[in-house]
């Protein structure tokens, strides 16, 4: 029987190396799937305040749209990681687009017909909240089984790139949609779900290893499924190490870009040259996934972490000193441009030393960790700016990044990393 193994096998005869992953037909499927739904999600992202603004008059209540989204996510972040690995990684992914599709063509069809309130607004925004995490764990947790070992960080880096470049074409897009009619971008929405799901039904090659059917399997006792990816994680020096390097500083880039277009915007700053600030440090970071293979080939992963921590203190410190001109989008945007050198390198290493049925959860206590923070950065910037001065505020958050630099220098974690993919 032929197939996507048998030409990979192939080709590395040929040519002594795995093809480009270009060729790669179902990582590309899955990936340009992605793409589209990523784009279709930063649409109603943009759309969704400013629908529940326009019909309640409320910003608090518009506010609370997203807080509810993050809420979701964080509670789901765990069960997730177990649902992943327990369950068949494709049926829960198609599953999860299903939802997605139905919930956001549902909000369409109530906009159209003016029956959209905040009470179906948080449902389809905790709907879409809760199979957006299990979906994106299940992603990551079978990029191992789409590529081979030596492509995972290439891999990771698109991965990368595709977040950033959807970032910043969704919210311009989205705006011009909802101008154009309230239910646009949420009808757009759920056809950029419905393409990712029949990109997923023509993905060949399995997203996991083989394992027993969870319905034959005896149940893991309660709560022992999902400790199961922490106690792996803090069992490992450097991923330990890591998860507390990387809740402040994810804390620190949130807070401080939060707190710069609040003071750009003090400042006088017309709004469109604010979200140009914005545009400029989303390139930044597009950039850097494209460069991010190469940077990964020439620092060991120790090194590069310490180099992004002690750049990025120093940038972030930088910016601070040019906050009250558009320039100072610059130093955030080269400290950005680091980033996903260092992302792609850590779910390469956490991919190759993680066994596939532990994926799913390691994966979630990862993202938990990293990002658990992230979600009172723009409060404690709002705090910050309120009671102390614009730039003594701002201050905060490269130190922030020292904190997390000295760790990455002196952690005996970190230095006795012995395995980089």
């Amino acid at each position: 029987m032929t197939g996507p193994v048998t030409e990979d096998a192939a080709d590395v005869r040929e040519t002594g190396r795995p093809p480009s992953l270009w060729r790669n037909r179902d990582f590309n499927l899955l990936w340009t799937g992605q793409c589209l739904s990523d784009v279709g999600s930063a649409m109603s992202d943009l759309a969704l305040p400013l629908l529940v603004f326009q019909l309640t008059g409320s910003p608090t209540q518009a506010g609370l749209v997203g807080t509810a989204g993050l809420v979701v996510a964080t509670a789901c972040r765990l069960p997730a990681g177990v649902l992943v690995d327990r369950f068949d990684r494709r049926r829960l992914m198609i599953l999860c687009d299903v939802v997605r599709l139905a919930a956001y063509a549902a909000l369409a069809c109530a906009v159209v017909a003016g029956r959209a309130g905040p009470a179906l607004i948080l449902v389809v925004v905790a709907a879409g909240a809760a199979a957006s995490v299990v979906f994106t764990t299940a992603e990551f947790a079978a990029v191992r089984s789409l590529v081979p070992p030596d492509q995972i960080v290439t891999a990771v880096a698109r991965n990368e790139a595709r977040s950033y470049g959807s970032s910043l074409a969704g919210p311009p897009l989205g705006g011009l949609l909802f101008g154009l009619g309230r239910a646009l971008p949420f009808l757009g929405n759920a056809l950029s779900f419905l393409l990712s799901l029949t990109a997923l039904l023509c993905i060949r090659r399995p997203l996991q290893q083989p394992r027993p059917d969870p319905a034959l399997s005896p149940a893991p006792a309660r709560g022992g499924a999902g400790r199961q990816g922490l106690r792996f994680v803090l069992g490992d020096p450097f991923l330990r190490s890591l998860i507390v390097i990387a809740a402040p500083l994810n804390m620190a880039f949130t807070g401080m870009v939060f707190a710069m277009t609040i003071s750009l915007r003090r400042s006088g700053l017309p709004p469109v040259l604010v979200g140009l600030v914005t545009m400029t440090i989303g390139v930044g970071g597009l950039l850097g996934a494209f460069t991010a293979p190469a940077l990964q080939r020439r620092l060991r992963l120790p090194t590069l972490i310490a180099v992004i921590c002690w750049s990025a203190a120093v940038l972030m410190a930088l910016s601070v000193l040019l906050s009250t001109g558009i320039v100072a989008a610059v130093p955030l945007a080269v400290a950005v441009f680091l980033g996903p050198a260092a992302n792609a390198a850590l779910f390469g290493y956490q991919a190759a030393v993680t066994p596939d049925h532990l994926q799913g959860r390691v994966v979630s206590v990862i993202l938990l960790a990293a990002t658990s923070a992230t979600a009172l950065a723009p409060a404690l910037a709002g705090v910050l700016l309120t009671h102390v001065a614009g730039r003594t505020a701002m201050l905060a958050f490269p130190l922030l990044v020292v904190a997390a630099a000295a760790v990455a220098t002196f952690s005996t974690g970190i230095r006795s990393m012995s395995h980089q993919p």
